[in-house]
């Protein structure tokens, strides 16, 4: 995700454009017009076919409002989900900090090995869920893992949901020994329920893009709209049709790839939700209410990987 000041400096925010993969298919798709109408306005003028082209562009005119209609509908429908995608890593943030509050706060201060679990398994919900919605759970990116957590985790198509499955069990097993009584129990399950709630929401928006038939229509309507436009624009502007058509043309493709960029928020494009960075200080804030301490501060993973 790009990072920037809001109204620090112009030219600079203008910059990070070309460093966005969407910004180059853009560039070459308005070159790609441009080279389109140079050669329609060239034969136009050798082969005298102005009369052949009068046309009226208030047709466009109207054309365009259709299209803007169509683009900013398609553009409100994919903030809406990326807004939505932040809004509950946001609750997740927020809910695995409550959660590791109710961990430290209802177990005894000599249980250090309850904290320790936590402290690594609610990071690794947290990791895994990031990779877990892109191209999946790669092992090495998850923290303290024993060998026998990784051949358990290797065996499993979820792996976020067996993360959660064992820090409920931990959580079952304490209120079934009589470490925490029935209200702390319920309150504890409440915020790890959360987890998975929010886990489902992230899966509903991957799994469910823009419908398949609108997103090729509106590709459609803007390569025809682009491909017409010098019909209606050569006979009355000549050579000046090919900025023109470049510029509307890089306005309308342009807003419709900046929505399919930004349609699913969990990848690795320039405008995606930074989800790893997001489950990296979730796991820093963990390990500092857990141990008073950072995950970097510890000397060695023996401790980690003694508890599973």
């Amino acid at each position: 995700m790009i990072l920037y000041k809001t109204n620090d400096n112009w030219f600079s925010d203008i910059s990070h454009l070309f460093t966005s993969w969407t910004m180059q298919r853009i560039v070459r798709s308005v070159v790609g017009i441009g080279i389109y109408a140079a050669v329609f306005v060239w034969a136009t003028e050798y082969f005298e076919l102005e009369e052949f082209l009068m046309m009226d562009t208030t047709v466009f005119s109207l054309l365009g409002v259709i299209l803007s209609l169509f683009l900013g509908f398609r553009t409100t429908t994919a903030y809406d989900r990326w807004w939505e995608a932040r809004k509950q890593w946001g609750a997740l943030v927020n809910n695995s900090r409550n959660l590791a509050i109710y961990v430290d706060s209802m177990w005894p201060e000599s249980d250090t090995g309850i904290r320790r679990f936590m402290a690594k398994h609610i990071a690794n919900f947290c990791i895994g869920l990031a990779w877990h919605l892109r191209d999946g759970v790669e092992l090495e990116k998850l923290i303290y893992l024993s060998p026998e957590e990784e051949g358990y985790y290797q065996s499993k198509d979820h792996v976020p949901n067996f993360i959660a499955l064992r820090i409920f069990q931990r959580i079952a097993a304490a209120h079934r020994d009589g470490v925490i009584n029935e209200g702390d129990y319920i309150n504890i399950k409440a915020q790890h329920q959360s987890l998975l709630d929010i886990l489902g929401a992230c899966e509903r928006i991957k799994k469910t893009p823009i419908p398949f038939s609108y997103n090729v229509y509106l590709k459609i309507f803007i390569t025809a709209y682009g491909i017409l436009l010098p019909c209606g624009l050569a006979e009355g502007f000549g050579w000046t049709t090919i900025p023109i058509t470049m510029l509307v043309f890089f306005a309308l493709l342009g807003i419709e790839l900046m929505g399919e960029e930004i349609e699913d928020p969990f990848g690795l494009d320039c405008n995606d939700l930074p989800t790893a960075d997001i489950a990296h200080t979730i796991k820093r804030n963990v390990f500092e209410i857990l141990e008073d301490r950072t995950p970097a501060e510890r000397e060695g993973k023996e401790l980690y990987t003694k508890v599973f």
